[in-house]
């Protein structure tokens, strides 16, 4: 045997000799953790599900689209005008009039970050060229 083919021998031995130290017919995967990591996801799981059924957690943060913001007279029947027009416009995404002193707001959407915010805003500013992203308390989303 020459050199060359002594070398191109061990360089396939050592290449196929990994294979035979792997076991294929179990098909088992055996994990070892933390005895504590299972109770801290029961945990979570348990407080999660409290905190969307307690009636007083209504919203966590998250971001919406300001529309229509006004006060004085007749400023509570525009904003109920603006909601509806934006109703008929856009019947997916979810209105909101609220009304802090002095003023009437009119806000849409419930996101959870400030880029969905933001493409959303990019559709709705066709119709309303004065809209803006505006940091809010949100709905829970929609756990399907």
């Amino acid at each position: 045997m020459n050199l060359k083919s002594s070398w191109l021998f061990a360089l396939m031995l050592l290449l196929l000799l990994p294979s035979y130290g792997q076991d294929k017919a179990s098909g088992y995967l055996s994990i070892i953790q933390d005895s504590q990591v299972d109770s801290v996801l029961t945990a979570y799981d348990t407080i999660r599900y409290r905190a969307m059924e307690n009636p007083d957690n209504k919203a966590i943060p998250g971001y919406r689209i300001q529309i229509y913001f006004d006060s004085g007279s007749n400023s509570s029947d525009r904003a109920k005008s603006v909601r509806e027009a934006f109703a008929l416009l856009y019947p997916e995404i979810p209105v909101y009039v609220s009304w802090k002193a002095p003023n009437y707001r009119v806000r849409v959407g419930d996101w959870r970050t400030r880029l969905e915010a933001e493409k959303a805003l990019q559709l709705i500013m066709i119709d309303y060229p004065n809209a803006w992203v505006i940091k809010d308390e949100i709905n829970f989303p929609i756990i399907n």
